[in-house]
């Protein structure tokens, strides 16, 4: 059994927090992202599953067997690092043997696991050249065979394809992706990068400043952030926030942002009738605002006109920058739009896809 669990884990470094209460049950055959900016404690909970930092409270588990003290070495994990770490002067085959050799397994065992390995990441011609003469994208594959010989029971990730450029990326997200399904190991990959998180984790792990921002599936956690923060990091362009605040007309719930106001369908949130009147945030992805040639019914219809800023083309979409009134808006629509700079468009808001925020805490409230 290769889960991966973790109970309240803390790390402090000289009197600073890194990770803080850190709980998860990472499954058999799990892929699991964390993600989060850079400091947020992602990179660090990675290493003490890996033995390379201690841990100051908590317990960390592989299988059923407590790792807290026991060496790298012995916890039968292998761990991919963004700088490929491939030792310069051996040749593919070599890096790939070398730490099979160490532990002294037989050479028709070894010779075995390395082509079995090559043959998995499609680099058997690659095995007599050195590092120096491979492209970015083959050192990672030799740097993810140098993890599969070891048949381990957990991989580790550590932003491993931070160095490729945005092609070689979205190349290598595919093959790894494909690399889990078909070995149907427990994998841990750590990045930065919210659309790697997306397309690869079975689930997700958001953290900032160490601590825990939400665990879910991508779609739970793109359609069901619980923070402005998870709402704002997860999603490109970003998620849509305007200070509003929400009143009641004619028996009717309103988001009344002062140079717009949307209705709340009904039922669309329980919470809001005893919240009339109490400042919220106001949040909508930029692909749930469509732009009109105009607003027929602008109330029943959560219409309004905005000015275009800015039109961003990007072939299979247009990204629009709005204003209305002192409030800013980003839109994504499709490449048929009828915007055009400096001009005024009707705007509709899909309000059965909108969140709205505590100001005060930053907790969804629906």
């Amino acid at each position: 059994m290769s889960r991966v669990l973790f109970e309240h884990v803390s790390k402090v470094f000289d009197q600073t927090l890194a990770v803080s209460d850190f709980n998860l049950e990472v499954e058999d055959r799990e892929f699991i992202v964390l993600v989060g900016p850079s400091g947020c404690g992602k990179s660090t909970t990675l290493r003490m599953v890996a033995g390379l930092e201690d841990i100051t409270d908590g317990s960390i588990y592989i299988g059923d067997r407590l790792v807290n003290t026991v060496a790298p070495k012995n916890r039968n994990i292998a761990m991919v690092f963004q700088n490929y770490a491939l030792y310069p002067h051996m040749d593919v085959y070599s890096n790939l043997a070398f730490a099979l050799k160490r532990r002294g397994f037989p050479k028709d065992e070894i010779d075995r696991r390395v082509r079995d390995a090559a043959t998995i990441l499609g680099i058997e011609e690659l095995l007599h050249r050195k590092p120096k003469q491979l492209s970015g994208g083959q050192r990672q594959r030799v740097a993810v065979g140098r993890a599969i010989v070891r048949k381990p029971e957990v991989f580790l990730f550590d932003e491993p394809l931070s160095n490729l450029d945005a092609k070689l990326r979205l190349h290598m997200r595919m093959e790894i992706t494909k690399l889990h399904n078909r070995l149907g190991a427990t994998m841990i990959y750590v990045t930065h990068d919210q659309v790697e998180a997306m397309t690869m984790g079975d689930r997700i792990v958001v953290m900032k400043d160490g601590v825990t921002q939400q665990i879910g599936t991508p779609m739970e956690i793109y359609e069901r952030p619980a923070n402005l923060f998870v709402a704002g990091f997860i999603g490109s362009p970003s998620m849509n926030f305007v200070d509003a605040k929400i009143i009641q007309e004619d028996g009717n719930l309103f988001i009344d942002a002062t140079n717009f106001k949307v209705k709340i369908p009904e039922g669309r949130c329980p919470m809001c009738d005893e919240l009339v009147g109490k400042e919220v945030i106001f949040g909508i992805r930029p692909e749930h605002i469509q732009d009109r040639m105009y607003c027929i019914d602008p109330i029943s219809d959560n219409c309004f006109s905005a000015k275009v800023d800015f039109v961003e083309p990007m072939g299979s979409e247009m990204i629009l920058y709005l204003t209305v009134g002192q409030i800013s808006l980003v839109a994504k629509v499709t490449p048929k739009t009828s915007a055009r700079e400096d001009s005024v468009v009707g705007v509709h808001i899909d309000m059965d896809l909108v969140h709205i925020f505590d100001k005060e805490t930053g907790r969804v409230i629906q």
